[in-house]
């Protein structure tokens, strides 16, 4: 009765987990990242390496993403409804750097979740719900820009309502996409190194429908963001070269279309930096049952999406010259020693959208 309960105790145990080798039964929970060091997956210099990175992360993420919102409550000229969503990517970003990071940062040191299956499933939910409300926040900073400086409706009047349904609109995205692998659909286990948590997207298992959920992620929460993101900012790209064309001779016009095109090629290579590798890497292995592959590769596109909470206001809120000026000056006590203009990027690329709407707005 004893060995039949123990039995019982690791096949159940084992729901929390997945090991990528072979293993007897009786043995399955000798390897469980739950309880051991996984040294079968790497050498101690890689997870060192990886605390180190993630170390990173944490401290870089988290004052970079409180940074701009402490700027955003102190400094008046900053609480525009156009900045509400940068605003909103900054939670984001400082809730996956506050349970991502912290999290594998510690499990990195040692080696294994040493925090337990609830804490994995806390992590992984927690994690998922940022990276998908910054995900689809990018997709609303498209959508915004394209319609404040191309004017598709010109009757349309941008105001704080359609700024705040901007903000709401990722977490209720966010919520359907993190919730459902707490209630069946799929589940959050260990990945890569077994020391971060994420949806299970590599095993197959009929009773989680992996399958279907990584289907479902990756057209609702990869292929729709970006096939908006590619929609709105190629429309203004096209808009803003249009006007540029016509003002051959406006030396400020040709350096704000100079200044969206750059703004454009980054954040559309941002996005695709942030989410292709996840997307590609969980759809290939949907894709291509019983093949090979590393599970240790796991641990590169995690990295990638976790390292946005950098990357991401780097380009969205650095890049936009009244904001770091503000940051500089709360930094340095309301100097700014390396005299940063306060002009921000969006309104040089405004400054083309307010030539008449039948030269801006797309034909």
């Amino acid at each position: 009765i004893s060995t039949m309960r123990s039995n019982v105790s690791q096949v159940e145990f084992q729901e929390d987990f997945y090991i990528p080798i072979p293993l007897d039964t009786h043995n399955i929970t000798l390897l469980s990242p739950f309880l051991v060091p996984q040294d079968h997956l790497g050498h101690k210099g890689v997870f060192v390496s990886m605390a180190v990175f993630m170390c990173i992360l944490f401290i870089v993420g988290t004052s970079i993403n409180a940074l701009t919102i402490v700027c955003t409550v102190k400094f008046k000229k900053l609480q525009s409804h156009l900045n509400y969503i940068l605003v909103n990517l900054a939670v984001s970003n400082l809730l996956v750097s506050l349970t991502g990071s912290s999290t594998a940062l510690c499990t990195f040191i040692s080696r294994y979740f040493i925090l337990g299956p609830f804490m994995c499933k806390a992590e992984g939910f927690l994690s998922t719900l940022g990276g998908m409300v910054s995900l689809w926040s990018l997709s609303v900073v498209a959508v915004e820009r394209y319609l404040v400086i191309c004017k598709p409706m010109s009757s349309f009047t941008f105001k704080n309502t359609h700024a705040l349904i901007g903000c709401a609109v990722p977490w209720i995205f966010a919520l359907i996409a993190s919730l459902p692998p707490l209630f069946g659909w799929s589940r959050y286990i260990p990945e890569g190194l077994q020391c971060s948590c994420g949806p299970d997207w590599y095993t197959v298992n009929n009773k989680y429908n992996n399958e279907s959920y990584v289907m479902f992620l990756f057209i609702f929460c990869f292929g729709f963001p970006f096939s908006v993101i590619v929609f709105c900012y190629s429309r203004l790209l096209f808009a803003v070269k249009a006007v540029a064309k016509v003002q051959e001779q406006s030396a400020s016009t040709q350096q704000a279309e100079r200044e969206v095109t750059k703004m454009v090629v980054v954040m559309v290579l941002g996005f695709l930096v942030c989410w292709l590798p996840y997307a590609t890497f969980a759809l290939w292995v949907v894709t291509h049952r019983g093949e090979i592959f590393d599970l240790r590769l796991a641990t590169i596109p995690s990295c990638l999406s976790k390292a946005s909470t950098i990357y991401n206001p780097i380009i969205y809120v650095l890049m936009n010259k009244m904001f770091c000026s503000c940051m500089i000056k709360l930094v340095f006590c309301g100097k700014n020693p390396f005299g940063v203009e306060e002009e921000s990027s969006v309104s040089q690329s405004t400054h083309v959208s307010s030539v008449s709407s039948s030269q801006v707005s797309p034909s």
